[in-house]
């Protein structure tokens, strides 16, 4: 994880978790498509990168067994202090999730992880993520295009996300919403990949 997100957290500036909020009704819509596929209970959903757990809060609310995991203590304590959701938190590294012993799951969500991490730190969240998903799992991500402005992740490709998930089908690719971002964080043209786990 770079070291901007967690002076990000350290000096309070999440422009993200706004950029979340005003483009609720669109995630909400991902999520729907998720669940419409599955029995009740819906099962484990697993959020990379939770931050301070605004979607990994609204999972539970939804009915998943819900866990967040981020490598920013500080965003932990503040995940684990809001909502009364049922959700759990844990600090841990995505690029070394078997560390963390946290089970396996059927739905993974990374909300602009996996697009700040470099070739091979993706490669192990790829691979860790693959470890821990049950048959037919799947993934939501939402990961920035790659791109030259400063202070921002570099952005993936396609080709870079499904790279790091060789042993999973790519179901869709779709432009996000981004109404909610600075100005120039639009320029990152960020789509929401869906995939997942082949038998």
């Amino acid at each position: 994880m770079s070291t901007g997100y967690a002076l990000a957290y350290r000096l309070g500036i999440t422009p993200w978790e706004r950029a979340g909020e005003v483009a609720r009704a669109g995630f909400e819509a991902l999520l729907e498509r998720e669940e419409a596929e599955r029995s009740r209970p819906l099962g484990r959903a697993l959020d990379l990168g939770c931050g301070r757990g605004q979607h990994t809060h609204e999972l539970a609310a939804r009915g998943w067994e819900a866990v967040g995991v981020d490598n920013i203590p500080r965003a932990v304590e503040a995940a684990r202090s809001t909502g009364s959701s049922g959700a759990t938190f844990v600090v841990g590294d995505v690029t070394q999730l078997s560390e963390a012993a946290l089970g396996t799951f059927d739905f993974f969500l990374d909300v602009g992880c996996f697009h700040g991490l470099d070739a091979d730190a993706r490669r192990e969240q790829g691979a860790g993520v693959t470890a821990i998903a049950r048959p037919n799992a799947t993934l939501l991500m939402l990961a920035f295009q790659p791109t030259p402005l400063p202070l921002v992740p570099d952005g993936v490709s396609q080709a870079d996300v499904e790279a790091a998930f060789p042993g999973w089908q790519l179901l869709s690719v779709e432009p996000a919403d981004t109404s909610g971002m600075p100005g120039p964080l639009k320029r990152t043209t960020p789509h929401w990949y869906r995939l997942r786990k082949s038998l």
